[in-house]
């Protein structure tokens, strides 16, 4: 099944910051002012305080995810209620912040990508496992060497929408020194009026990130913060069972196929179909280049199930059905 084509619309322009803050911060810093800082205020100024706001043009955008994350249905049939509200108000779209739960190797990430890309309106992608202090997100203040704005900044200030999505990867996994709490901003920005008023330590001046799309995965619930929890709709993510694995399978046979001229057929025969639905969807597409570069070192412009054996990258294990 090709992709469904989007349709989105530039609903408006909407100010997230006050360039006059600006001017004044930079008055009131003249002879004792970061450098870095300076030439991030002279950045904002040149930009100006507006980005676009998308608004989707029809419900239709992500019903192609049914196919490619067809174990996210209950997540997809949420985000399409409210892709219908934003289309019968001709209005942004806004979801309630979505946590995607589930253990590793079922595509979290996978789908949060996919999400992005078909909502069309620019995203950053964050690896909570990384993170060991707070100021990743919310920025360091610029008395600080080497400080920076934190990502959330970043993203609306170099970027070209206001409604971004931010996916935040294995939050349960975020530590470090509990005096810099790396969720600690989420409490504010998780918050729609809250948010409106973010302010990140190192700009120093009122940022509104409340259009901000806020997708999150994790493996298990139970080292996030109740407030953090109570402030996301949680999703509990099954692994694929048989059929949608092999929806996985064809789905992702027919992208490749679709994204390169490599001379193979557009669909695959059943029996190498089985073979890729065997494996977890994480390791999938490494497993289905892998066959069609053994395929190509033979001289063959199809696949056959051997390929996988000798497709075999390091340890994988294989899922039950």
């Amino acid at each position: 099944m090709a992709h469904t084509d989007i349709r989105l619309t530039v609903a408006e322009e909407r100010t997230i910051y006050d360039v006059a803050a600006i001017d004044r911060a930079l008055d009131e810093a003249t002879g004792n002012r970061n450098e870095a800082l300076g030439a991030l205020y002279e950045k904002m100024k040149q930009r100006g305080g507006g980005r676009f706001l998308i608004r989707p043009s029809g419900t239709d955008m992500v019903d192609d995810l049914y196919d490619t994350c067809p174990n996210f249905g209950e997540v997809i049939d949420d985000i399409k209620k409210h892709l219908a509200l934003a289309v019968a108000g001709s209005e942004p779209m806004h979801f309630t912040p979505i946590l995607l739960l589930g253990e590793p190797g079922i595509g979290k990430t996978h789908f949060a990508r996919e999400l992005a890309a078909r909502l069309g309106t620019g995203h950053e992608f964050v690896s909570m496992s990384s993170l060991t202090a707070g100021w990743i997100l919310s920025g360091a203040s610029a008395q600080w060497n080497n400080a920076k704005p934190g990502k959330v900044a970043h993203t609306l200030v170099h970027g070209d929408y206001a409604n971004p999505i931010v996916v935040l990867d294995e939050i349960d996994k975020a530590g470090g020194d509990s005096r810099y709490d790396p969720m600690g901003a989420l409490y504010s920005l998780l918050e729609h009026d809250t948010a409106r008023a973010f302010k990140d330590e190192f700009v120093d001046i009122d940022i509104d990130a409340s259009h901000i799309l806020w997708v999150t995965t994790a493996n298990d619930e139970r080292s996030i913060p109740e407030p953090i929890l109570n402030r996301m709709n949680v999703y509990e993510v099954p692994r694929p069972d048989y059929d949608a694995s092999l929806s996985i399978a064809r789905a992702l046979y027919r992208d490749c196929i679709n994204e390169h001229d490599w001379g193979f057929p557009p669909e695959a025969d059943d029996g190498v179909l089985e073979r890729l639905a065997s494996l977890p969807p994480r390791d999938m597409k490494k497993r289905l280049l892998s066959a069609f570069g053994t395929a190509k070192l033979e001289g063959r412009n199809w696949l056959e199930s051997r390929d996988f054996d000798q497709a075999r990258m390091g340890r994988s294990r294989k899922i039950g059905f």
